[in-house]
């Protein structure tokens, strides 16, 4: 009877006829989130990288123009003055130049380095979109474990208000003291203070969610009953150490940092050499008039050929930035080793936390029918006068207490097999689809 109390107040709570599923939360977080859409910009932003180190390495075009207008006025002065006049006259002119790299060490480095940033840029965004499904799982698994405490809460309010009642019974036909009474009041009272804390815990969830989705949900689908979770695959936890150092996003990025770095010592030790470009232009000058002579004239020039420039010395700037690039790239590396150790570090401690999560939930499982039959035994002592009232009070509260425990082991585990596969960089929407089937319909 208790079993099918509880039950019926777990579904109450959880499976109205409007309920929302993980899969449809994660679809309006992803078009609300405002991380994910900065995210999303940044890495519209880094692919820019690419075309920009291309240009460097093309040629370049470029026209200017000018007109100016003269006005020239001669005054006499002297002792023999000229007649006095004045004239306007017109300069109109245009250039069209033309310039093409032909040996820039520095602008090839430079494309090297737009190729790393745009992968760079890319995992980060990778490393965000595992992001956003880890906050999701994490906040609608929050929300169902706050409302699966209430329920609980209220469930175990009701059988303690069912024993106070029975031993405000039995002390009014003198079969138990007065302390029954108590005792069964002092653990309603308690209950109901934890209801309180549980609602408000539930309230405060359920903003948390919406702060990814901008939407209150009335209702979210929560697991079945019958989930059974199963282990990673592989099964093997060195597998998963070795996917999380060679692919874990973290890793990734870091990579990228250090192959830029290893590039920017290119860069500073390219500034030691000539440069060849191939320069062309072409302008037109109208003149009607100069401050000589009144006549017009049309100039025509074009020019075609190599410019050369050797750099000789720059004050020691450049064996500077040589020293400066040097210690960068090592510190890059350093960077890199302690992201694969730290990748390293979170697929065991993930792998483990599964595994050890999974035989929880199964020893929890056993403890809760073990928990029941105690309770069941309690009360029938109880009838019987071989048990007192605290007796099936403290089997209560294991009952709800160990139900409490395998609920939130179950998130606990999904959480944590998540968090396993976003370190390999292998967590996708299709985990979040596998998720969402085992909800209830």
């Amino acid at each position: 009877m208790r079993a099918a109390l509880l039950a019926f107040a777990l579904a109450a709570a959880a499976l109205p006829a409007s309920a929302e599923d993980m899969l449809q939360v994660y679809r309006d977080a992803k078009a609300y989130d405002a991380q994910y859409a900065s995210a999303r910009q940044a890495l519209q932003a880094g692919l820019e990288k690419l075309p920009q180190g291309r240009a460097l390495l093309l040629p370049t075009l470029g026209l200017t123009a000018s007109t100016t207008t003269n006005h020239l006025a001669i005054l006499p002065y002297g002792p023999s003055p000229v007649p006095e006049s004045a004239r306007t006259f017109y300069n109109r002119n245009y250039q069209l130049t033309l310039s093409q790299p032909v040996f820039r060490a520095q602008n090839w480095v430079q494309y090297d380095q737009a190729e790393q940033q745009v992968r760079q840029s890319e995992a980060v965004f990778g490393q965000a979109a595992q992001d956003l499904i880890l906050r999701v799982t994490q906040a609608y698994l929050d929300v169902l474990s706050a409302q699966d405490n209430l329920a609980l809460v209220n469930a175990q309010k009701v059988a303690i208000g069912e024993q106070l009642a029975q031993a405000k019974r039995n002390f009014e036909v003198g079969t138990a003291t007065i302390t029954d009474t108590h005792e069964a009041q002092a653990r309603f009272d308690l209950a109901t203070a934890q209801g309180i804390v549980a609602q408000n815990d539930v309230d405060t969830k359920i903003r948390a969610l919406q702060q990814l989705t901008g939407k209150v949900y009335a209702h979210l689908k929560p697991l079945r009953a019958e989930i059974k979770l199963s282990p990673p695959n592989p099964a093997n936890m060195q597998s998963w150490v070795d996917l999380a150092e060679k692919q874990g996003y973290p890793v990734v990025i870091q990579d990228s940092a250090t192959e830029i770095a290893s590039l920017q010592t290119k860069f500073a030790r390219a500034g030691r050499y000539p440069t060849l470009d191939l320069v062309g232009s072409y302008g037109q000058t109208l003149q009607t008039g100069s401050t000589i002579t009144a006549n017009s004239a049309q100039l025509n020039l074009g020019s075609f050929g190599l410019q050369l420039a050797v750099p000789i010395y720059q004050g020691g700037a450049i064996s500077s930035r040589e020293r400066e690039a040097a210690a960068n790239y090592e510190k890059a590396k350093q960077d890199l080793e302690n992201a694969k150790r730290t990748s390293a570090l979170s697929a065991q401690q993930n792998y483990l936390l599964v595994i050890n999560g999974i035989a929880n939930v199964g020893a929890l499982e056993q403890a809760l029918v073990s928990s029941q039959s105690a309770l069941d035994s309690n009360k029938l002592g109880y009838e019987v006068g071989v048990r007192i009232n605290i007796d099936v009070l403290n089997a209560q509260q294991q009952v709800f207490s160990t139900r409490r425990d395998l609920l939130q082991a179950r998130y606990g585990t999904i959480m944590n097999h998540f968090r396993l596969k976003a370190a390999a960089a292998s967590l996708s929407e299709q985990d979040l689809e596998q998720t969402n089937a085992a909800l209830e319909p």
